[in-house]
Order: C-alpha cells, then structure tokens, then sequence
C-alpha cells in the first residue's frame, strides 16, 4: 500500500487550488462539499470560478500564484492543464509546507483524491493508487445504487445521539444497540413516521436495551475456505464482522484475517503437522474462557471445519461449558483444488466414491485400508499427506498399486501462488522432493489434471476418456 487512507478534518482550514478552468473546476466542484474556506488563485478564471467567488464560495486570486500564496494551507491542487505551471505552483506550495496534488501526476503528488461515495457523514473513499480509475469509477456507481440516500439522514441523527447511547456499556451491548438502529429501528421508523419519528424511536430503543440482560457468549465454527477470500461464504464473513474474538489455524489466509472486526481480539493457535502446535486442549481452553466473558467468539479453521478439523473435540468441550455453538461450513480443499486441475471428484465408469485420506493423524502416520485403495479406478483426496508421502506411496505399491496410477499434488490451492505437480504413483517421490514445496498442499490419487490426461499412459487411457453418450 503506497497511499495509506485517512479522513482529514478541513473544517474551518484553508484548501488552496491553482487554476482556473475545467480541471480546477472538477476539484472544486467536491472541496466545495466540506467546510474548508477554499481559495483559488488563478489569472485568467473561468466563468464558473468567477460565479463561485461572485457567490462568496471562495476567495478568489486573480493572478499568477506567488511565494506564501499556500501558506497555512492544509492542502494544495496544482489543477492548470499546463504541465510546466503545475510544477511552478507546486513547487511555491511545497516551499509554504502544504500537502500538495498535482492533477493526473500521481508521481510527484504527496497525495491522491480517491473516488467519493456522498452519504454525508457517511463517506466511503474508494481509491486505486492510481492503477485503476475506471475500477474506482465502476464500484463507486455500484455503491451509490446500493446505499439508500435516507442513509446520511440516519447517520446525522445518530451521530447526535451518542452521547446519550454512552450510557450503555461498551463492546458488544452498545455495538448491538447501534446495529439494531441502522439496520431495523432506523429505516422503520424513518418510513412510518419520517425524520421527526426517529429520535423518540431511538429513545425507546434505547430504554430497551438498557433494559436487557447482557448476552451470553456464543461460539461460531468457520470454514474459511482454501484461501481464495473469494471463496469465504458470506455466512462466514458476517460471523468475522460481528466477532469479538477470532481464535484461528496456521492456513487460514492474511487476506481472510482482513475480513474480521478491527477491534476483535486476533489469537493464532496454529498447527503444523509433525511440528510445534498448540495444544488442542489449549485451544479448547482458550474457546471457552473468552465465550465465558460474554464474547462473541470465532473458531477459524481453513478450509471446512469438518474435515479433519477435530472439530468434535471443540464443541465437546463448548458443550461442556453450556455455551451455545454455530457450525458455518467452508469450501473444503478438495473441492476447490479439483476444480483447479479441471476435473471431478466422481466420474461414471471410473469412480462411484471418492475418499477423504489424511496422511498423519495424532499418533504419526495414518493407516487405511490400502488394499481397497490399491484397486483400478480409485480416487482420494489425501489431506496432510506432503511429509507423509513416501509412506503413502508405499503402503499402496505394496498392496498392488499400478505404479503408473496419476498422482496430481496441488500447493497453496486457490492462492495467487498456487502449483500443480502432475507426476505418478512411482515418481510421487523423488517429485515432491525435488519440488521443494514449501506450502500447504492436498495430493489427488488416480487423478491427473484434465490437460495432463492425454500425456497419460496407453494403459491407464479408458479411465479418462468419457464413455460414449455420457458427459465428462
């Protein structure tokens, strides 16, 4: 991130802008939204500048901008569509000690004007660096179809009403209140009664949740998916944006950590298999206490906590405590790595049943039933398996597994930096080994990326052709 995002208080400051026509124009056209005393110096204005200053808006220079012409000034705009005077004026400026923007020169300007949202007091600031115009532009307009304009009103009235909603508590009971006023009491009764039935409507919301008894705490159990925070269900993200606790695994995405409250207290209790971990009755501990205090709690577990995610040791322990739980499924690995390699987990004519494998599980490697495995025409997808793969790949050529068999290795699914490895039952090691992967990674046994299939040899080719008259 080059330009970090803040909301600069300009009330009763002065803004500078150097220029007099249309791109000058434009920059007043949003500065004149705030309560900043505005002053453009221009020698030859517009008669829109001139109007401006007629109307006593701004104060206005008309004259080529001198030394100390910026001083005081919170923030400059260089705006003559003329390159060279851009630079003259704002060099004076940086000389006067002003933040300074240089109109379309994001290179030599200190800061950028972001792509506005108007809900006044609610203003949402959409920027792109400059990369991107035309995608600030795009999500402004989707912003302003969705946002009611009833919202500024909501939003004056409730600023008003803050000192008294003080009264309540903080955390999660003032939270609760404010929550159930924009979203239910608000626009109720703004539609019932307009502007004059919301205060008293405030008022009574208030009484009620004063009223109330504290909540209890409660316990959501999130899949956060593979990695992609594309693929988060929004189930998912209403439970990171209400949390007031995110207790979460080594896999789980710094892009997904986003997505949870600023304010929420953020406990790492990673795992890794065969290396340093927390314990589980740590975690099961930790989930416990913080619920206990009345917390709104996240048990964050990549992919979906169902899936070798020891999720019954959690909610055995949150049942023993009397807390009540959630369980909010997430997109498996499995399934997002298979959609990767183009291809389906079951398969007419080769495939009825697909297994979930881990490769370790508490007590070291994990045993299955190889036998079965080693059969033509199986398909698994081994969870944990990276370190254990040399054991894998031997318990199933020991049980009479064709060594030719496909084996696709998928690291860091879903991720910008993901990496198919296409390879054989035989070549699974030394292929793992000499990939150095360094990532999270699932292994498809009898599986082969779509693309891969026709590299496939002459025996294993009917288990990926389609039968005639069925669909791949």
């Amino acid at each position: 991130m080059q330009h970090f995002p803040i909301f600069l208080a300009v009330a009763g400051r002065r803004i500078v802008v150097a220029g007099g026509g249309e791109t000058a124009l434009a920059k007043l056209r949003l500065l004149l939204k705030t309560e900043a005393h505005v002053t453009v110096i221009a020698a030859e204005p517009g008669a829109d500048v001139l109007r401006l200053a007629t109307e006593g808006r701004i104060r206005l220079l008309p004259r080529a901008m001198e030394p100390g012409d910026a001083l005081c000034a919170a923030l400059f705009y260089a705006a003559h569509d003329d390159a060279a005077e851009d630079r003259r004026t704002a060099g004076l400026a940086h000389a006067d000690g002003a933040l300074v923007n240089i109109v379309d020169n994001l290179a030599e300007s200190q800061f950028i004007t972001p792509a506005i949202v108007d809900r006044d007091p609610v203003t949402i600031a959409i920027g792109t660096e400059g990369a991107a115009p035309v995608l600030a532009r795009k999500i402004k307009a989707d912003l302003e179809e969705r946002l009611p304009a009833s919202l500024g009103l909501l939003a004056r009235i409730g600023k008003s009403f803050r000192h008294v909603a003080e009264s309540l508590p903080m955390g999660r009971k003032r939270r609760d209140f404010w929550a159930d006023y924009y979203f239910k009491t608000g626009p109720e009764a703004l539609e019932a009664k307009g502007k004059e039935g919301v205060t008293p409507a405030l008022h009574q919301l208030l009484d009620a949740h004063l009223a109330s008894d504290a909540k209890e705490g409660h316990v959501d159990l999130v899949g956060a998916g593979p990695g992609d925070p594309d693929l988060v269900t929004l189930k998912a993200r209403k439970a990171l944006d209400a949390a007031d606790v995110v207790i979460y695994d080594r896999l789980v995405t710094p892009a997904i950590l986003e997505l949870a409250r600023r304010e929420a207290i953020m406990i790492d209790a990673g795992k890794e298999g065969f290396g340093s971990a927390m314990a589980q009755d740590d975690i099961n501990t930790l989930i416990v206490e913080h619920a206990r205090t009345g917390a709104q709690v996240v048990r964050l577990k990549s992919g979906d906590p169902t899936v070798f995610g020891r999720l019954d040791e959690e909610i055995e322990a949150i049942l023993a405590a009397g807390i009540s739980y959630r369980i909010i499924p997430g997109i498996t690995a499995a399934s997002a790595a298979v959609a990767s390699i183009g291809q389906s987990l079951t398969r007419r004519h080769r495939n009825a049943s697909v297994r979930y494998l881990t490769g370790h599980d508490t007590k070291g490697f994990a045993e299955h039933d190889w036998k079965a495995l080693a059969r033509p025409g199986e398909v698994a997808a081994i969870y944990m398996g990276k370190k254990t793969a040399r054991f894998i790949q031997g318990r199933l050529l020991m049980h009479g597994a064709d060594p030719a068999t496909p084996v696709t290795v998928v690291e860091n699914v879903s991720r910008p930096d993901q990496r198919i490895l296409a390879t054989t039952l035989a070549q699974l090691e030394p292929t793992l080994t000499e990939a150095r992967l360094t990532g999270p990674a699932l292994t498809f046994y009898g599986l082969a990326p779509r693309q891969a299939e026709t590299l496939c040899s002459p025996e294993l080719a009917p288990l990926f052709q389609p039968t005639e008259g069925h669909a791949t």
